[in-house]
């Protein structure tokens, strides 16, 4: 599945002054702190897992490449996943690293694999979550994501931008959230 075109907006409040209905089910996710990977690992009934979608040397949207600071046409490293709850698919992640953050320690960044990036960024002290945007996609067919959050993350000058995509199956798997009707 592909990420759709998103509107991004500076704020939660933004967003739903433009699309009222993520003030439901969708809000909360769109607005939790600490590691959704942690979160979403809880709400599993059997297994989480991490599905590599895409994952190498790539060039960012042009509104990436702004948002990072970064030339319009260097290359980054792109990893896109699927982050999976009891074997349905949930979540769509695109993590955009910017060359100069690969540098030393940031290696590591490559090499993740099947685990979660949210694992690692928050067991590392020296990476700081910066402030939500919240997105609003584009979506061609329902089973494209509703909406998203982004943020980025800095350890001194290296910096990194994480985006989170939300399907509309995490909340068919949730009895007591019904679908946001976006």
């Amino acid at each position: 599945m592909r990420i759709p075109p998103t509107d991004w907006y500076r704020s939660f409040s933004a967003a739903g002054l433009r699309e009222p209905d993520i003030h439901g089910p969708l809000g909360h996710w769109l607005k939790l702190e600490g590691s959704l990977t942690r979160a979403l690992q809880l709400r599993c009934r059997y297994r989480f897992r991490v599905d590599i979608l895409r994952e190498g040397f790539a060039r960012p949207t042009l509104e990436e490449a702004r948002t990072l600071g970064i030339p319009p046409r260097q290359n980054a490293w792109i990893r896109e996943v699927s982050l999976n709850g009891d074997n349905t698919p949930w979540v769509l992640a695109r993590t955009i690293i910017p060359l100069a953050t690969l540098a030393g320690p940031g290696r590591r960044l490559r090499n993740l694999g099947r685990r979660p990036l949210g694992a690692y960024l928050f067991s590392q002290p020296e990476w700081q979550r910066g402030p939500f945007e919240t997105g609003l996609c584009q979506r061609t067919i329902s089973a494209q994501p509703l909406a998203a959050r982004r943020s980025r993350f800095f350890s001194g000058n290296r910096s990194l931008l994480v985006g989170e995509y939300f399907l509309p199956t995490l909340f068919d798997s949730d009895p007591s959230h019904s679908s946001p009707a976006l």
